[in-house]
């Protein structure tokens, strides 16, 4: 199984695969925080400017770690039906994870962007780019975001992702991920360094984007 060094490695790689897309004069949104590093190289490759967009999952309460749902900014919100039912989640359970990760949004928002209004959408050709894909609802989250602030054209980039979950996100209008192995597990495995991405370095990685760092 091939794998990535690191985020940068994949970002750079997916920009590769993305190819030259400054025709379009895209934006780049990255999904914190391990979607940020990986964003940072597609922007830089592509000469266009970075923005994030937070989203947040929505982890089973018996099991964090698996997908629910997804939450993102503009009040959007993505079910996975099929997971909650399988899980046994009660109304009230579902809606103490959401006003929780609603929380946690919200300041994330306030940290990451500081008073920085987000970048102007309208009409543009958009790039949302994570770190990786798995249940795909955090990624239809963002490109309904996108979506709502009036993007004319939404593309999801991935380094890598399920393929059931990449054919299976109809917010975006295009997907390019650089592998989709049929044999996927997790995102990390097809990594080699895939320590968690610190909110220093996705704040350090927007002031410099946005002219406020080294």
């Amino acid at each position: 199984m091939s794998r990535f060094a690191d985020r940068r490695d994949a970002g750079r790689r997916l920009a590769e695969e993305l190819g030259d897309r400054r025709a379009v004069d895209p934006v780049v949104l990255g999904l914190p925080r391990g979607g940020v590093p990986v964003a940072d190289e597609v922007a830089r490759a592509l000469d266009a400017p970075l923005d994030v967009l937070v989203v947040r999952k929505l982890g089973l309460p018996s099991q964090p770690e698996v997908a629910m749902g997804a939450i993102g900014e503009e009040g959007a919100e993505v079910v996975n039906d099929d997971v909650v039912g399988l899980g046994r989640v009660t109304r009230s359970d579902f809606a103490a994870v959401e006003r929780r990760e609603r929380a946690e949004l919200e300041a994330r928002v306030r940290r990451f962007r500081r008073d920085r209004p987000p970048l102007p959408l309208a009409g543009r050709t958009v790039i949302v780019v994570d770190d990786g894909v798995a249940t795909g609802a955090t990624a239809r989250v963002a490109c309904r975001v996108a979506r709502a602030r009036g993007a004319a054209r939404v593309i999801l980039a991935v380094p890598v992702g399920a393929p059931d979950a990449l054919a299976t996100i109809p917010e975006a209008d295009e997907i390019v991920a650089v592998s989709a192995p049929a044999s996927f597990m997790a995102v990390g495995m097809h990594y080699l360094d895939f320590r968690q991405t610190e909110d220093a370095e996705v704040t350090a990685i927007l002031d410099a984007a946005h002219g406020h760092g080294a």
